[in-house]
């Protein structure tokens, strides 16, 4: 596919990362929103936090390679709706989505300063679209940095980019029209894959 960085700034604008980490008690998995700035490292750097009650923070350790997944839209994609399935039945079913991992090396954030900046991007990230937007700075004097303390922030600083979009690329231009056709009538989820198909090309 084309630029993987360009993909992870698409998904982490809008879904939460699922962070994947090994620590002495085996794989630990979270979700949790997260900030993307590209221009932090080779290949950027992911920022989030979590709940000091969550054991998978203890586990962070430079020397081991963490894993963000950032999940976009998916789809089950019926056999039904290709052409080729009236021509001479070979079809069969499969699932569209698109995906990027992210990997590299976890460092824990403490200080009280970077964790309210980083909720402070993380909510003007979020509230940004809304009519009312609410802001920290609606919040009591002190409550924010009272909030702070009961989170660890987190930088994951990317050594490996994976970007992949399975859209049906592979299939002829009237079965990847069919597809495109009939997820269009679906879930909200289902245009959404419909949208993100109509970005790519089919076979030939």
């Amino acid at each position: 596919m084309g630029d993987p960085a360009a993909l992870l700034a698409e998904l982490a604008a809008h879904v939460p990362a699922t962070l994947v980490t090994l620590g002495a008690e085996g794989l630990r998995a979270s979700i949790l929103p997260m900030l993307f700035d590209p221009e932090d490292g080779d290949h950027g750097t992911l920022r989030g936090h979590l709940a000091r009650p969550n054991p998978q923070w203890r586990d962070m350790n430079a020397d081991i390679e963490a894993l963000a997944i950032f999940d976009g839209p998916d789809a089950y994609i019926s056999p039904a709706w290709y052409e080729e399935k009236r021509l001479t039945g070979k079809v069969v079913p499969t699932w569209n989505y698109s995906t990027v991992q992210a990997r590299g090396s976890l460092f824990l954030r403490r200080e009280p300063e970077w964790l309210v900046a980083h909720v402070r991007r993380l909510v003007e990230r979020h509230e940004a679209d809304r009519q009312q937007p609410w802001s920290i700075d609606d919040a009591p004097a002190g409550y924010i940095q009272t909030q702070a303390r009961a989170i660890v922030g987190l930088e994951l600083r990317i050594s490996r980019l994976e970007a992949k979009r399975k859209l049906s690329q592979n299939r002829s231009a009237e079965d990847f029209q069919g597809v495109i056709a009939a997820l269009s009538e679906g879930s909200p989820s289902e245009r959404a894959v419909a949208d993100d198909m109509r970005t790519e090309s089919p076979r030939g």
